[in-house]
């Protein structure tokens, strides 16, 4: 007898599902709001069908410029149970570059939070949409007929606005009954852009097939049977990783609190209030977390799991995270264009008798294939010798958005070419020394940032570091680092660079070290070297006139 293949069931559906079964069970806490699985799932498809009747359809892409608020998650779902797909604008990008993007994905129609719908008037007045759609009231003076806006070509012409329509008031005319998934498993679910911090952010394409296919990395390693249902505390944007923890922990059962972004003592407070059993971080706001006043008074026993990943972190700073938190760190190491590729899992952060390992991104996951091959001539390397990660897993995006020739050239015979530098040793942990492109090539060979952050960060009175390439005047690139000094301390550049000398030789030494309170990040949180880099090329064009 031929067995019939079961109907297709998106990721939004089974979410659900999920809230269906405990309807009454809180989901959702942002400040005093709390919702429901019951409320989060009728708001979910009375959504889809508000966007429905104003002729959004499968196959449109929805952008979504917004917060943590929960009708930002409410929004993603309905519009991908309409099977659109969806694109999820960074907060921190400019207005033009939002523009770029909304124009470039072809944007039928924009959801926007109520608080950033003056920003939602100057991206749409550069790049018109069908229709724009707020999640609550806004100020209608915001999306006028006749603001001038200069475009990339720089023109001053009018471009009409569109003028938003309340989602919310829409959707509570609707019917909150079951609305069957109109996604298919090949069709577009998400257009996700890199950050952007080593060149123009590029749209990554992930099908609705391959979402449902996702694994639970982010809470299986961590729980047991009969551990209490997770409570996730969300405190970067939704736009990048926390939104798919958030995914994953509700289709478990679990819960999530949001925050509008980080800050320190609010997510210590929260911890310790909500009783916080999962976080999310990049390494740059674990530091920041660890470094705290409150830190050492606050309640944190409730966490089982603190994921950690996003770019590169430091050992030392990781070993002093194991030491005061416990043994609930886990590092994710994924792309947008790969999806999750390795994890170094609790037990492997041990300081005392494991240390090497913390320079590790843990071991290859058990569904994914990974090889390491020599970057100009496509070789497979042996374990132990450094070249370019190559990836094969049903994870692997489909290609980047309306770029074809790109996709060609990072997808070659079925592996996806990462662009990280690394190696595999004979246990199979995974070890990342750099992205190609800050890979710095000096006189003498090549310098990876991430080996020289690891030991500039080893100083006792360096909190964090960024190194990056700058040309000098004669196009040769220059070794430079932006340090972040401890609390009341003073190094020097000569204390530092005698360090470099003296653990990596002079090839490693920084030709320039600037100080600062703190390193800027991108929207995602990671430091942006895009920015340093640019900061640092004007002060050497000055210096040389």
């Amino acid at each position: 007898m031929t067995a019939v293949a079961s109907p297709f069931r998106s990721y939004v559906e089974k979410n659900l599902d999920t809230l269906d079964a405990a309807p009454d069970r809180s989901v959702l806490t942002y400040g005093p709001q709390q919702l429901t699985a019951g409320e989060l799932a009728a708001l979910v498809r009375r959504m889809a069908r508000a966007l429905a009747a104003r002729g959004v359809r499968r196959g449109q892409t929805v952008t979504l410029l917004s917060g943590n608020q929960p009708e930002t998650l409410a929004a993603r779902y309905a519009a991908n149970l309409l099977g659109c797909r969806v694109n999820h604008l960074y907060n921190g990008l400019s207005a033009e570059a939002q523009a770029a993007i909304v124009r470039d994905v072809e944007t039928a129609a924009l959801v926007v939070a109520p608080a950033l719908a003056a920003r939602a008037a100057e991206v749409t007045a550069q790049a018109p949409v069908d229709s724009v759609f707020a999640l609550g009231p806004t100020d209608s003076t915001h999306f006028t007929d006749s603001t001038h806006f200069a475009d990339f070509t720089g023109s001053t012409d009018a471009t009409r606005s569109t003028a938003a329509e309340d989602l919310l008031a829409l959707a509570a005319e609707q019917s909150a009954a079951p609305f069957p998934s109109q996604a298919r498993p090949d069709d577009i679910c998400t257009i996700r852009h890199t950050g952007g911090t080593t060149g123009h952010p590029k749209g990554i394409c992930s099908t609705f097939g391959q979402m449902d296919g996702a694994r639970g990395v982010f809470s299986e390693s961590s729980e047991t049977p009969d551990a209490p249902p997770a409570r996730l505390l969300v405190c970067t944007t939704l736009a990048h990783a926390a939104g798919m923890v958030a995914d994953s922990l509700l289709r478990e059962g679990g819960s999530a609190v949001l925050h509008d972004g980080f800050d320190p003592a609010a997510v210590l407070a929260a911890i310790e209030r909500e009783r916080i059993t999962h976080l999310f971080l990049l390494p740059p706001l674990l530091y920041q977390l660890l470094d705290h006043p409150d830190a050492t008074r606050t309640d944190l026993s409730s966490l089982r799991c603190l994921t950690y990943g996003g770019c590169a972190a430091s050992p030392a700073r990781l070993a002093d995270a194991v030491r005061r938190l416990g043994p609930v760190l886990m590092q994710f190491y994924g792309q947008n264009e790969a999806g999750g590729i390795s994890v170094l899992a609790p037990e492997d952060h041990d300081p005392d008798h494991r240390p090497e390992l913390l320079r590790t991104a843990g071991k290859v996951l058990p569904w994914v294939e990974v090889t390491v091959r020599d970057p100009e001539t496509g070789r497979e390397l042996p374990a132990g010798e450094t070249g370019e990660i190559c990836v094969r897993s049903d994870s692997v995006m489909q290609g980047y958005w309306k770029q074809p020739a790109l996709t060609a050239d990072v997808l070659r015979d079925g592996w996806l070419h990462t662009g990280d530098l690394g190696h595999l040793d004979d246990a199979g942990y995974l070890t990342i020394a750099d992205r190609l492109k800050d890979l710095i090539v000096v006189v003498g060979g090549h310098v990876y940032t991430s080996e020289l952050e690891d030991l500039l960060n080893s100083h006792p009175q360096v909190r964090q570091s960024a190194v990056f390439g700058v040309p000098d005047a004669d196009r040769m690139e220059r070794v430079h680092a932006a340090v972040v000094p401890t609390p009341d301390a003073s190094p020097t550049a000569a204390d530092l660079t005698a360090l470099v000398r003296a653990r990596r030789g002079p090839m490693y030494e920084p030709a320039h070290i600037v100080f600062l309170d703190a390193l800027p990040l991108t929207d995602a949180g990671k430091p942006d070297k895009k920015r340093l880099r640019a900061l640092a090329s004007a002060d050497t064009a000055g210096h040389q006139r």
